[in-house]
C-alpha cells in the first residue's frame, strides 16, 4: 500500500525577509483543502541523471510516488525516454558518433542509442547508465509501485506516437482500471496530440502543458483533465478559472505547475490552490508543503 504524504503545515511569505515562517495549519496548504501532489521531474533529476532508471529509483528512495518523463521515438520506431530532441546534452553521442550532428533522437536506431552513456555527464558514479526504453521505464515504475505523468515530447516529429504509446501502456498492464484511475496521466504541449490520446482512450487522464487564455479554457476542457502551466503564469484568478470548469470525466479541471525547486515558491503556489507541483527536488518541495522545510528556508 502506498502512503501518501499528509499535510501538516501552511506557509506565508514575508517579502524582504530571509526566512519563511510556516503556519501549523495544514488546511491552508490549498484553498480546496489538500496538499498538492509532488511530482519528480524527469525522475529525481537533481540527484540522478534525468529520465534514467536511476532517477526513477532515486525518487522511490525519497518516498516520491509520482514521476514525470518524456517519450520520443527512434529511427527504427522504438519508444525511448529522453527530454531533448538531441542526444548531445545528456549522453556521449558526440564522442561515440562524432559525424552524426545534431544527434537527433529520430536519426538513431535503438541499438545505436543503447551504446550511449547517459549517466557520466551527471556524475562518475552514474557511468554506464543508459537511455531507457519506455518498456523498461514502465517496468521500473511498476516495480517501485509508483505513478507516472507521461509527456509525449514533440509528438509532431513522430506521427502516430499516440497509438504506439498507448499500445505499449496496454502491453505493460497500465491501461487496466486501477492504473488509469489512480496512477497515470498523459500530457503534452501539443493540444492535437492530447486530443488524439483522449479520442483513442477516453478513460485516460490527460493534461495540456501551457496556459491557454481563460476564454479558451472551455475548449481544452472537452479533452483535458488538467491545465499545466509554468509556475510564473500561475495566479489565484487563473487557478479559479481552471477549477471552475469540468473536464471530460465530469470532474473539476486540475492544475499542475512546473518547474519549482525553491521551497518558498512551492508553499506560495500551494497557497494559491494548485493541485500538483513538478520539481527536480521532490524531497525539498514535499518537506516544505508538509511543514518540514524550515531547514531549507533559512
Amino acid at each position: 500500500m502506498r502512503i501518501r504524504p499528509v499535510a501538516t503545515a501552511v506557509a506565508g511569505a514575508l517579502m524582504g525577509l530571509s526566512a519563511l515562517v510556516l503556519s501549523p495549519s495544514a488546511a491552508q496548504a490549498a484553498p480546496h483543502g489538500h496538499t498538492p501532489e509532488t511530482v519528480a521531474h524527469r525522475g529525481a533529476s537533481s540527484y540522478a541523471p534525468e529520465n534514467t532508471l536511476a532517477a526513477v529509483h532515486q525518487a522511490a528512495r525519497l518516498g516520491i510516488e509520482w514521476v514525470e518523463n518524456d517519450v520520443q521515438r527512434t529511427k527504427d520506431g522504438e519508444l525511448v525516454i529522453l527530454h531533448d530532441n538531441s542526444l548531445a546534452r545528456t549522453t556521449d553521442a558526440e564522442e561515440v558518433f562524432p559525424d552524426r550532428a545534431p544527434w537527433n533522437v529520430g536519426d538513431f536506431t535503438l541499438r545505436e542509442i543503447e551504446k550511449l552513456d547517459a549517466g557520466s555527464w551527471f556524475g562518475p558514479e552514474f557511468e554506464g547508465e543508459r537511455v531507457p526504453t519506455l518498456e523498461d521505464y514502465m517496468d521500473e515504475v511498476e516495480r517501485n509501485d509508483q505513478s507516472l505523468l507521461m509527456e509525449l515530447k514533440a509528438p509532431e516529429l513522430y506521427p502516430g506516437i499516440e497509438v504506439q504509446a498507448l499500445r505499449e501502456l496496454r502491453r505493460s498492464g497500465w491501461l487496466d482500471r486501477h492504473h488509469i484511475k489512480r496512477r497515470l496521466i498523459v500530457q503534452s504541449f501539443n493540444a492535437d496530440s492530447i486530443k488524439m490520446v483522449h479520442t483513442l482512450q477516453p478513460r485516460i487522464k490527460t493534461g495540456f502543458l501551457g496556459n491557454p487564455s481563460v476564454a479558451d479554457l472551455p475548449k481544452y476542457a472537452k479533452y483535458c483533465d488538467q491545465i499545466n502551466p509554468v509556475h510564473t503564469a500561475v495566479t489565484r484568478e487563473y487557478i479559479a478559472a481552471v477549477h471552475g470548469l469540468r473536464g471530460p470525466h465530469r470532474r473539476a479541471l486540475e492544475l499542475y505547475t512546473w518547474t519549482i525547486d525553491d521551497p518558498a515558491t512551492a508553499v506560495k503556489v500551494a497557497g494559491l490552490g494548485v493541485d500538483g507541483i513538478i520539481t527536480n527536488k521532490p524531497d525539498v518541495v514535499r518537506d516544505a508543503l508538509e511543514g518540514k522545510g524550515r531547514r531549507h528556508l533559512g
